[in-house]
């Protein structure tokens, strides 16, 4: 592997972007976390965003869960950021890996197109994503690359003028290099 911590593309007039980092510090005006059902914070990147981002995330999600009960996987909520350069944090619930006999690769594309459409709602125009289930979840990297961003790219075509930009900020080279594999597979595709 090359030990890239950068790679762009452009799908329909928007940048595409995958970055080695870490999501609570990036700016864009939406960050993804890759949440459990019950909002509460946790593990990953869900307890790195719920720490970076103070109580008034957590207060949120408190308030969230009391009014419409546990997020189920698929599904999104949006809350402040806090105190992270984002100005809001879009909560979404990836599945576990079960081999991938219940719904798995349905129910990772579910997050990130109602991520997306979460944002295009509240009118936000940038978006960075963590590789959502392939942490505790234990989704295969490969595989959940190649349904992330297939599900964005998909979107982003049926969607034009809603988003201009959307990043996936990756923990480690490993994940990183899945990802470039996967978006060059997607980008073929389209």
């Amino acid at each position: 592997m090359n030990g890239a911590t950068t790679h762009e593309t452009i799908i329909n007039d928007v940048k595409l972007s995958l970055k080695l980092g870490d999501i609570t510090r990036h700016g864009t005006e939406a960050i993804v976390n890759a949440a459990n059902s019950n909002l509460m914070g946790g593990g990953g990147v869900d307890g790195a965003i719920h720490r970076a981002g103070g109580p008034a995330i957590l207060e949120e999600c408190r308030q969230i869960v009391a009014r419409q009960g546990r997020l189920p996987a698929g599904k999104t909520v949006i809350t402040s950021g806090g105190n992270l350069k984002a100005r809001f944090v879009i909560h979404t619930v990836g599945p576990v890996w079960y081999g991938g006999k219940n719904n798995e690769p349905d129910l990772l594309a579910s997050a990130y197109r109602e991520s997306l459409a979460l944002a295009a709602a509240h009118n936000l125009i940038s978006v960075s994503f963590p590789s959502i289930s392939t942490g505790a979840y234990g989704y295969p990297v490969d595989e959940a690359a190649g349904i992330a961003l297939n599900t964005v790219a998909l979107f982003l075509k049926q969607h034009p003028g809603t988003i201009t930009e959307v990043v996936f900020v990756l923990f480690n080279q490993a994940t990183f290099d899945s990802y470039k594999s996967a978006l060059t597979r997607a980008v073929s595709m389209l």
